[in-house]
């Protein structure tokens, strides 16, 4: 894996190359994006039909747009959608027509409190049309005829979604996921999709002990058609994480799962708080992304999510300002690293137990405190093998007992490792 610096301005590379994409919860948009993603990490796409039964919810139509405008009476387009994708309404379904000023405003959308800002606004499951545009471009249009266009098209079609696995030493799984729904928007979605694609390859260096699934879906209906169509899967799914908003200047926010005390709830508080970040704890809510999907009664999965600033926790959420310029290299590194010391802390947390349970065992004879000899950390690392030793009772784990003795993770796991190859203790 590439360093930090340059993982982060890989990532930001990957950011510029979706950004202009225009990206729905169906449609080439989304293919586009997979296929651009599919040249980082190997992926699995899958199309469900239009129609299919996905849950309580219905697999919708395919949406596709080729061009949109407003034009003036003089042929100027004043609101263009090749400028920027956010400039149509999600799922506008096409028309073209000649209209006033007047009866043209009831379909425009802008940010009045932030007027050179275009929102992001969608109408996916009613046949709308709309266009999003800045207040004051709308301010500066005079009355009169303006000629109306979206070339569009709504169909029966596919639900596209893609998978990539990083096979474990075990099958049982730990799902990473992310929506890729949202058109031009740096932050909310651009940057947790790089920063699951990096974060796969980063696994794949090695051989982790759990299988890795990441989920590239549409937010929510593509939640919903996984959980749908893998069934037999969730069973094996251990623990879990959606990536969103992960490359913006805000503190790190974890959300735990609807259970609050998942493994990887508290993997994330482990991390986070011996990192020293900056970070905020945030309770399970049922609104949000995609963790509450995964999270809700019936599956109950032990998924968090980790994100800088959260939804709407920023003004240029969901606006055009969410742009290549709100997001870094820098913040974009930082979530990463954290993802990648959270897995590697839950990929080491085991139970185990003591062999050798009555008294302390001689470590000495064992030439365990012969290989502390010259170490800075020679007295860490006693104390990291004594609070293993004490606490393996097939009833702690590793971060119990990083937890309750104050140590470090890597100090607990390597005194383990130690002391398993002494054979003293077994998982």
């Amino acid at each position: 894996m590439a360093p930090m610096t340059t993982a982060g301005e890989e990532m930001y590379a990957l950011v510029e190359r979706l950004y202009p994409l225009c990206r729905s919860i169906t449609g080439d948009g989304v293919r586009a994006t997979l296929e651009i993603v599919g040249e980082y990490v190997p992926l699995q796409v899958h199309e469900v039909p239009t129609g299919t039964p996905v849950l309580d919810w219905t697999v919708p139509q395919e949406w596709n747009i080729r061009d949109a405008y407003i034009a003036d009476s003089t042929g100027r387009r004043v609101v263009d959608f090749a400028e920027s994708s956010l400039h149509v309404l999600g799922y506008s379904v096409p028309v073209s027509a000649t209209m006033p000023l007047a009866e043209l405003r009831g379909h425009l959308h802008t940010l009045p409190d932030h007027p050179s800002w275009v929102p992001y606004r969608t109408s996916y499951y009613q046949p709308e049309w709309g266009f999003c545009l800045a207040q004051e471009t709308l301010d500066a249009l005079p009355d009169g005829e303006y000629e109306v266009r979206i070339d569009s098209t709504l169909a029966d079609g596919h639900l596209t979604y893609a998978e990539h696995v990083v096979p474990g030493q075990v099958a049982d799984e730990v799902i990473v996921s992310c929506h890729v729904c949202h058109p031009s928007l740096a932050n909310d979605n651009l940057a947790g999709i790089a920063v699951a694609v990096f974060l796969a390859r980063a696994l794949a260096e090695r051989t982790p002990y759990y299988t890795y699934r990441f989920i590239f879906a549409p937010g929510t209906i593509g939640a919903i058609t996984w959980l749908a169509r893998n069934a037999e899967r969730v069973e094996r799914v251990r623990h879990g994480l959606v990536l969103a908003c992960a490359g913006d200047p805000g503190r790190l926010t974890y959300k735990r799962s609807r259970r609050g005390d998942a493994e990887i709830d508290r993997v994330l508080r482990h991390v986070l708080a011996a990192s020293e970040r900056p970070h905020h704890i945030a309770e399970f809510t049922p609104y949000g992304y995609d963790e509450r999907q995964y999270c809700s009664p019936g599956f109950d999965l032990g998924v968090g999510s980790l994100s800088r600033t959260p939804y709407a926790g920023y003004p240029e959420y969901h606006t055009s300002a969410d742009n290549l310029d709100f997001v870094s290299p820098e913040a974009m590194a930082d979530t990463l690293a954290v993802c990648r010391e959270a897995f590697a802390v839950l990929d080491r947390n085991r139970r185990y137990v003591n062999l050798s349970p009555y008294g302390e065992p001689q470590l000495g004879r064992r030439g365990l405190y012969d290989s502390l000899g010259g170490r800075s950390d020679a007295k860490e690392a006693q104390m990291a093998m004594l609070w293993v030793l004490s606490l393996s009772d097939g009833e702690h784990s590793l971060l119990d007992v990083a937890e309750r003795s104050g140590l470090p993770f890597g100090a607990v796991a390597a005194a383990a490792d130690a002391l398993r190859g002494a054979e003293l203790i077994k998982v």
